[in-house]
């Protein structure tokens, strides 16, 4: 009874969760038509992205592109010579891919590289298309019609794929006959072949087998074996001093190519070089920690592949292989990718984590990821690795049978209030969610923003003559309005050295300090302002490198005429790079000010939040104190400053006009803080309900008993229900 009346009580204030509401025909036709517009967006985006990543690769110069693909093919490409396919070292592929490989190298020499990236790109999208028909069930329909398109933006973004186009790589084939073997109707002997290929391509992915074996598929497994000794023996008689350098001199071809100590190798053994250790001390080292994820990570594998997952399954042990292996260059880690179909976390405001964290390893640089700290630096160049060793071996996916796989405790949401204009808002199918959002995903966003508008600000257009001239522009128009104090209020402060090294330091520090010092005292303790006052902020930001770029200025530091760069130090005008300063940041990215609009923001949210008076007006004085130090310090005009001022306002109006939030949620009464919990229920008192997700079926290769160790998540044997948002 408690537990109806809370959820009456929320369904009576206009809050509700995103699942188990009922719509009728009208909201049934609006999904559908959405859906269909996603769909066709999707399509157009996957076209669009494939299209520009071969033609990217086909408008680099003849001798820039498909570059190891010329150590194959060129004049004195190794398989153009008489004598070992390993001379050189350039070739780091088994003797078997160099036998049955060297007609496709033909079409690159021939077509000049058009039917060799025309031929890539379509093993591309056949691997994302397989991908997405392998989805662990049961998916619903709009989730199977979507996941191909998606499936291909991401192979097609992704930094193996791109750098296998690039360079004329052969990586995609293995990866594509391990994932066709978890097709539906797919039998144990066409496993075993595909995989004994894929093996004697890429050796390490003979742990399939492994993995065959451990979940009952032992005649698979052994045909798996035998496919691959049976490759690997044709290329011995057609090519045995070849096979004897690879397997015997090389042991697998450990030692060939670049250096293995490489930050490009993300292998165990890669990492142990990189951090000092070596010889027999790293061999022993290395040879526990491979046993230690092999072990680890295969039983996973194997138990997901019980479970119905075969994707997953087959991005565990891919993620092994990588981890392993004595060199994993960019172009093999695929499998890491194919990590994202796992599912983890029992709530809904949970489920974007992994796959988001994948998905930016593996399309973005260490230096998108993470500042460039030491710290911080050394595991920006480690990602993939770590990525990899997650999936292998840390990260909780549900399995199938858990009640948390289809219904994860749901986000409570509010509807939409009406503005004061019947317009207002323009999105009324956007909900605001009334949970604390996730931190893990607010870090990565607000990263990966930020390193956005740093690469859009430095990179907006910066020439000399146009910004200059919109500087004097801006200070002709001071003039007029007799505003014009910048050189004036400069020559003070340059001449007061109290006055001057505190507004260097304060412009040095409170721009991020006071901004994510505010956000982080939000998120902790005004979860709903958080996410009221967080989209002004990315929307001013957003506008702001709109101006950046369609009106690149000139400070008055940066202008010849007599101002002081108290911050900076002088810098030498004649120099068209201005020093080295403008190898950090675009000096011309004055016109609106953010020191003034983030400084904004930052009193109009402590305005609206603090307790006490003195906090509301010094909150108001802090972007007054901003204009004042970046007037001072000669960084900006004053009407650089108003710019900021409008960018700020212009955000909370796009907020209100998108959103209908205009004014700031009521903590109190907002509903619960967190999401609500899945609660324990007794079967026998769940009759029908309890049979949420219907248990996966399994075949008689998939019986015995399930291996210990395995990272099924605790409770999820006993079926769950949905708590409303007033149970306790």
């Amino acid at each position: 009874m408690g537990e109806r009346q809370g959820v009456t009580n929320v369904e009576r204030s206009g809050l509700r969760s995103t699942s188990g509401t009922r719509a009728g025909p009208g909201a049934a036709r609006t999904r559908t038509s959405r859906s269909l517009l996603a769909l066709g967006a999707l399509w157009l985006l996957a076209g669009l992205l494939a299209v520009r990543q071969a033609a990217a690769v086909l408008r680099l110069p003849p001798d820039e592109r498909l570059t190891d693909l010329e150590t194959w093919i060129g004049e004195r490409g190794v398989l153009h010579v008489s004598g070992s396919l390993y001379d050189g070292d350039a070739f780091t592929g088994t003797p078997f891919s160099g036998l049955v490989l060297k007609p496709l190298t033909r079409s690159a020499e021939q077509s000049l590289g058009y039917a060799w990236t025309f031929g890539t790109l379509l093993l591309v999208v056949v691997l994302a298309l397989v991908a997405a028909r392998c989805l662990p069930g049961p998916v619903s329909r709009r989730t199977s019609l979507l996941a191909a398109p998606v499936a291909i933006s991401l192979l097609v973004l992704s930094l193996p794929v791109r750098n296998t186009f690039t360079l004329g790589q052969t990586s995609i084939i293995p990866v594509l006959l391990v994932v066709l073997t978890v097709l539906p109707g797919t039998s144990g002997r066409q496993a075993g072949v595909l995989i004994g290929v894929a093996a004697a391509l890429q050796p390490a992915l003979l742990l399939f087998a492994v993995v065959l074996w451990l979940v009952g598929q032992r005649r698979a497994a052994a045909v798996a074996g035998a496919t691959f000794a049976a490759c690997t023996a044709l290329a011995w008689a057609a090519m045995p001093h070849d096979s004897w350098t690879y397997w015997g001199h090389h042991i697998g071809g450990a030692g060939l190519g670049a250096p293995a100590d490489g930050l490009a190798n993300q292998s165990l053994h890669g990492l142990l070089l990189r951090i000092g250790l070596s010889g027999p001390v790293e061999l022993a080292l290395l040879a526990v920690l491979a046993v230690t994820v092999a072990v680890v990570g295969l039983r996973r594998a194997a138990y997901y592949a019980k479970d119905g997952q075969l994707l997953l399954a087959a991005a565990i042990t891919g993620s092994v292989a990588l981890a392993i292996s004595p060199t994993s260059w960019q172009y093999q880690q695929l499998w890491i990718l194919l990590a994202v179909v796992g599912r983890v976390g029992r709530r809904a405001s949970d489920r974007l984590v992994w796959p988001v964290l994948v998905v930016l390893v593996m399309t973005l640089n260490r230096t998108a990821l993470l500042p460039d700290i030491d710290m911080l630096g050394h595991i920006g160049y480690n990602a993939p690795l770590l990525a990899a060793l997650a999936a292998a071996c840390l990260v909780p996916f549900l399995s199938r049978t858990s009640p948390a796989w289809d219904h994860p405790a749901p986000t409570p949401v509010a509807e939409p209030v009406k503005g004061r204009f019947a317009w207002v808002p323009l999105l009324r199918f956007v909900r605001r969610p009334l949970s604390r959002p996730n931190l893990m995903l607010e870090l990565m966003f607000i990263r990966i923003g930020y390193f956005g508008y740093s690469y859009i600000r430095a990179h907006a257009p910066d020439s000399r003559s146009l910004a200059e001239s919109h500087g004097h522009q801006i200070l002709t128009a001071e003039k007029w309005l007799g505003i014009d104090i910048e050189h004036w209020f400069n020559s003070v402060v340059a001449d007061t050295p109290w006055l001057r090294d505190s507004m260097n330091w304060y412009y040095s520090t409170f721009h991020f300090l006071v901004p994510l010092s505010l956000l982080a005292w939000l998120y902790l303790r005004r979860p709903l302002t958080y996410r009221w006052a967080r989209t002004p902020l990315a929307f001013a930001t957003m506008l702001a490198l709109v101006g950046f770029w369609l009106y690149p200025t000139a400070p008055p530091r940066l202008m010849g005429l007599g101002f002081v760069d108290t911050a900076h130090g002088p810098q030498d005008l004649e120099n068209p790079d201005f020093g080295a300063l403008t190898k950090l940041s675009n000096q011309y990215a004055a016109m609106p000010s953010l020191h003034v609009g983030w400084s904004l923001w930052c009193g109009v949210v402590i305005a609206m939040v603090a307790p006490k008076l003195w906090m509301k007006v010094l909150g108001l004085m802090y972007p007054l104190m901003t204009t004042a130090v970046i007037v001072g310090t000669a960084n900006h005009w004053v009407l650089d400053a108003v710019g900021g001022a409008v960018v700020v306002s212009a955000g909370f109006g796009l907020q209100y006009v998108l959103f209908g939030f205009g004014k700031r949620p009521a903590e109190g009464a907002a509903g619960p803080l967190w999401p609500p919990r899945l609660r324990r229920r007794e079967p026998e008192r769940a009759g029908a309900a309890v049979a949420l997700v219907p248990a996966p079926s399994k075949g008689p290769d998939a019986q015995g008993p399930e291996p210990t160790g395995t990272a099924e998540p605790p409770g999820a044997a006993e079926p769950t229900e949905v708590a409303g948002p007033g149970s306790r």
